[in-house]
């Protein structure tokens, strides 16, 4: 049995959360070395337009001395969700909880910061409801940086 290898792999992307010019170092599963194909292990933090499960190419980067993403080459159909609890002292740890419930892993960054995975097979109109929900309660608010068109086809169909 063959061990999966993964890089290190740089995204350079403007960031609509962050409004700036963004670099974020992701874990990615080495598909095709030779043709630099890889395919995204980890939940981005700060919305650059590609989502866990996809496949992409990347190259070495001269001036940042690292493999760099340059195209996403097939979507998985996955979705990302930045949530940042704007409540004081709300406890993000329920909100995660409840998502991990509806089949949807996220990373905290820090006490008031996650990024959330939307798997395809996910509907995402009860996940929307929910994020929509906590945001009237005055909890949190949250972006949608990179939707699948599967799961913008949830919200459209419901």
């Amino acid at each position: 049995m063959t061990k999966n290898k993964y890089e290190k792999i740089l995204f350079k992307y403007h960031s609509n959360v962050l409004d700036e010019l963004t670099l974020e170092t992701m874990w990615a599963e080495v598909i095709d070395k030779k043709n630099g194909i890889y395919k995204l292990d980890s939940i981005p933090f700060y919305g650059p337009m590609i989502a866990t499960d996809d496949e992409f190419y990347a190259e070495f980067d001269e001036s940042e001395q690292m493999l760099t993403y340059q195209k996403t080459t097939k979507f998985s159909g996955n979705s990302i969700v930045l949530v940042v609890i704007t409540q004081d002292g709300f406890d993000k740890e329920i909100i995660r909880d409840q998502f991990k419930d509806l089949n949807c892993t996220s990373e905290g960054l820090n006490d008031s910061y996650f990024s959330m995975e939307v798997l395809e097979k996910v509907d995402y109109f009860r996940i929307k409801e929910i994020l929509t929900e906590y945001e009237k309660d005055g909890i949190l608010e949250y972006a949608e940086p990179c939707l699948s068109e599967k799961h913008q086809l949830d919200v459209e169909n419901n």
